[in-house]
């Protein structure tokens, strides 16, 4: 046997209670805390650059975690350290962290059956969760305690950190959003769950080859997932296509095929306070039972594959261009995800009673009283003629009662402005895929037409604006409008910034807005503090908690404190370090991963997010361009030394973001070539851009990118992140950026370009980007550049499709934006010059990031929409329970 010590055979401890009295150093001699300020961290491999010390270990502790890996290497892995590899290392060590959740997680649920309150159910196709591990040492407050315990075993905390594969169950804002809301949820301790699907391949792996994406399957199942726990118990069956018939005056949907939904569930906890939710996941299973034809045909093969087909469902997740298609896979997620979903939240609403399996409450007029469902945009939305299925057809209420209780319950999201990105299915698609849910629709729809014709009497106008059912289009195919029935079908609507709130009252959704005034509401997206401040930044987390204490973790306004320091040359130096650090971590990583030297000491120029058009990714390459033909020009310009680094994926069928990709790893291939340019100016597109990576980058961003086109970006949720991380934003009027701006002073942000109204009236004259092209050498040449082939010599015409867009097809304002933009960035690399002013607006971002918390966003929902005003902010730890006990 190994001289690694094992547990002897018999019952095992129980995890202890851990407390932060003193430290343990690795001579075992207790020691007490020492402040660590940003001069006493160094650019090496210390195996502690990325561990807060605010945390402390006891002795004690340390042990336990010891003892408790050991058990998993032996127990669960069932390895020794003669054969352990550093994934069983990991999967060890996720096992004992997750030890110390389970009696949390278990005592949550019991308290919530104790006390029966209100229930937030928040459904959504996408959950970005990225990696559970390290956020769940953070927020148990276990993390010194397992960095010292691993460094005595001679491990390496941030190697196995890295083991973990991101759970990329998303495709960007809308996704991370919702797990930023699951951890809030948790740790203000509102009851609640969040509902999605288990995707067995996440959003794809992005590859550069030559210059271009190329998609790979994320397999992040494949080493199996330590933090999940399957339910089969709470098995459900999913029901498609068949056909409606009618019995004694009541509608049955029959013929149907079933598949299965077997969820599994992931702890989310809250921040110190010992309160666990759940974020339920379902996986499509087949039926148990054969074909019987196939299988009386000897044909078995044909019978386990028909199976397969089934299980097709949570396969893999839909990669998100802002563009609907209209795909019955896609559908069918929809409707797997809120069928399971609404069978578990009415079993759970009758049952009552924790562990009881049968139903105690039988009466649904107190359902919206325990129960508030959040739609996170159409996505679930045909879980709203499926709950009044359930409550018709199933359990025999009357259709009046049903409405009342849907609209009670139901609130909805929406996320995106863009008008083709709005969800509109084919009626023969659902006729054939949902028959009785399409029958639903339509009574809806004409109840609520006779609604809008009591009201306006003759304006058929209007009524067909507002159909749910759309006319037929040039094809003959007649569509559901999906935001229009959920504005129809629930009490509350809200955009997710001010400015988008007031586009969705006053353009996409005016006739509703006059319709329903009551049901607009506006709830300012935001992040969490603890993952994207505390845990990405432990290096500014400390800095923060040195001059105010700690309670900003858990109420962000507590930054506002920090103004009082704008003037404090020691502590703006101590930013300026705290940064410097940073970046020269990214700059040996980036020298590491991609083989480019940059200096540390250049701006770091950051735009990380979705390759979209509306995004303008291709507007920060064009100003690359720019930067790069002064240099060509006049090698001996006096300019500020800039690293500019891009991050996004490409849907796989959208030709122009990859087109986008293409040309920004052409540029940075020749400018990181160019002799002439040395270490002025480097280029480097990030691979396969994902939470992860955006822990690593945004904490050594200098400058922010928020560049969309006005009136486009619905909220953005980057942007925050990196202003609480002391980047600076240039940006236009758009999405969040607008609050932004109001809540750190205008002086602290650079704000360029049209503003939405500017932008409407360009539109209205008629936009012409030639024009504006006419007008400006600068963006004359680089079009000529790009057209001519010059960052393509290989292929000359490559890139002609972007030029030949920015010429006749600029439908997000490139070109009239540009000028503007360059003035913008201009200003931004004077301001950099003097890096004392650059530190003291870098501080008005941090201090002033207060409004952008999940914790402020989610606290709005639960008492504006959720009607939620006491929320129980911690537990009691199992163990105490136990002393009192």
């Amino acid at each position: 046997m190994s001289n690694f010590g094992f547990f002897s055979w018999g019952s095992q401890p129980k995890p202890q209670p851990l407390s932060a009295d003193t430290s343990f150093n690795s001579s075992s001699v207790a020691v007490p805390k020492t402040p660590k300020t940003p001069s006493m961290i160094t650019n090496d491999h210390d195996r502690r650059k990325q561990i807060s010390v605010r945390g402390i270990a006891q002795v004690e502790n340390v042990s336990n975690i010891k003892k408790a890996f050991n058990r998993h290497l032996h127990f669960s892995i069932i390895k020794d350290r003669n054969v352990a590899t550093d994934r069983d290392y990991y999967f060890a060590l996720a096992n004992t962290v997750r030890d110390h959740l389970v009696s949390r997680w278990i005592r949550t649920q019991q308290h919530y059956y104790d006390k029966d309150p209100k229930r937030v159910y928040y459904l959504s196709l996408e959950f970005y969760m990225g990696r559970t591990l390290s956020n769940t040492m953070m927020n148990l407050g276990i993390q010194a305690t397992v960095d010292e315990a691993l460094y005595q075993l001679g491990l390496d905390i941030e190697e196995l950190q890295e083991i973990e594969e991101d759970a990329g169950l998303g495709n960007g804002g809308l996704g991370r959003l919702a797990a930023c809301f699951l951890d809030s949820m948790a740790t203000l301790g509102i009851p609640a769950y969040g509902y999605g699907l288990r995707y067995e391949y996440g959003i794809f792996k992005q590859l550069i080859r030559d210059g271009w994406q190329i998609e790979e399957p994320d397999d992040w199942l494949r080493f199996g997932n330590p933090w999940e726990k399957a339910r089969p118990e709470y098995m459900l069956p999913v029901n498609f296509y068949g056909k409606v018939v009618k019995e004694e005056g009541k509608s049955k949907w029959i013929d149907t095929q079933v598949v299965f939904a077997m969820p599994y569930d992931t702890p989310v906890p809250g921040y110190k306070n010992n309160i666990v939710n759940t974020l339920r996941l379902w996986s499509a299973k087949a039926e148990n039972h054969f074909h019987l034809k196939f299988f009386n045909d000897g044909d078995y093969v044909q019978a386990v594959m028909d199976r397969n087909l089934s299980e097709n469902i949570t396969r893999v997740l839909y990669p998100n261009d802002n563009m609907f298609l209209g795909k019955e896979l896609r559908l069918k997620q929809q409707y797997f995800l809120v069928a399971a979903t609404l069978q578990d939240i009415i079993r759970r609403f009758k049952s009552s009673i924790y562990g009881n399996r049968e139903a105690v409450r039988i009466n649904f007029d107190t359902f919206p009283d325990k129960v508030a469902i959040q739609l996170n945009d159409t996505h679930p939305s045909i879980g709203i003629p499926e709950l009044i299925r359930l409550f018709v057809d199933v359990e025999g209420l009357s259709w009046d009662q049903a409405w009342d209780i849907c609209i009670k319950t139901y609130a909805y999201t929406n996320h995106t402005l863009l008008p083709e990105a709005l969800e509109r299915w084919p009626v023969s698609l659902m006729q054939n895929l949902l028959p009785r849910h399409l029958e639903i629709i339509y009574e809806i729809n004409q109840k609520f037409m006779n609604t809008i014709s009591d009201r306006f009497p003759g304006d058929f106008d209007r009524m067909r604006r507002m159909s749910i059912v759309e006319e037929a289009d040039q094809f003959g195919e007649k569509r559901i409008n999906m935001a229009h029935l959920c504005i129809v079908a629930s009490h509350a609507i809200n955009g997710v910034a001010a400015l988008h709130s007031d586009l969705l009252k006053s353009s996409t959704f005016r006739d509703f807005y006059e319709f329903y005034p009551d049901r607009f509401q506006n709830k300012t997206n935001g992040i969490t503090p603890r993952r994207w401040l505390l845990l990405s930044n432990p290096s500014l987390a400390d800095l923060i908690v040195e001059k105010i204490g700690e309670s900003w973790i858990t109420n962000l306004d507590e930054l506002q404190k920090l103004k009082e320091f704008a003037n404090d040359p020691g502590f703006l130096d101590s930013i300026r370090r705290v940064k410097l650090e940073n970046k020269q971590q990214v700059a040996q990583w980036l020298s590491d991963e991609y083989n480019v030297s940059v200096n540390a000491a250049s701006l770091f120029d950051v735009h990380v997010k979705r390759i979209h058009e509306y995004k303008r990714q291709l507007l920060n390459i064009i100003h690359v361009i720019a930067l790069y033909n002064r240099i060509k020009e006049n090698p001996n310009i006096d300019m500020v030394k800039r690293t500019v680094l891009y991050g996004g994926k490409a849907a796989p069928g959208y030709h122009m973001a990859k087109q986008i990709i293409r040309l920004i790893t052409a540029v940075a291939e020749q400018v990181n070539n160019d002799a002439i340019v040395g270490d002025r100016l480097k280029v480097i597109f990030l691979e396969n851009y994902r939470v992860s990576m955006a822990e690593k980058i945004i904490p050594a961003a200098d400058l922010s990118e928020q560049i969309s086109t006005a009136g486009t970006e619905a909220s953005g949720t980057g942007n925050m992140k990196f202003m609480l991380n002391g980047a600076l934003t240039i940006g236009t009027l758009d999405g969040a950026n607008v609050e932004m701006a109001e809540e750190m002073g205008d002086d602290n942000i650079f704000i360029f370009g049209m503003n939405v109204e500017e932008v409407e009236a360009l539109q209205k004259r008629g936009y012409s980007s030639q024009e504006f092209i006419n007008k400006s050498p600068v963006l004359k040449q680089i079009i000529e550049q790009i057209d001519g082939g010059m960052f393509t010599p290989e292929d000359p015409t490559q890139l002609q499709d972007l030029s030949n867009m920015l010429r006749h097809h600029d439908r997000f304002m490139v070109c009239a934006d540009f000028d503007a933009f360059i003035e913008a960035q201009d200003k931004v690399a004077d301001t950099f010059r003097d890096q004392e002013k650059w530190s003291r607006m870098a501080l008005y971002n941090i201090a002033s990031t207060g409004k952008f918390s999940t914790d402020r966003t989610i606290a709005e929902y639960a008492r504006e929409i959720w009607g939620i005003d006491q929320f129980e902010s911690s537990l009691p730890a199992p163990y105490e329970n136990e002393k009192s006990e």
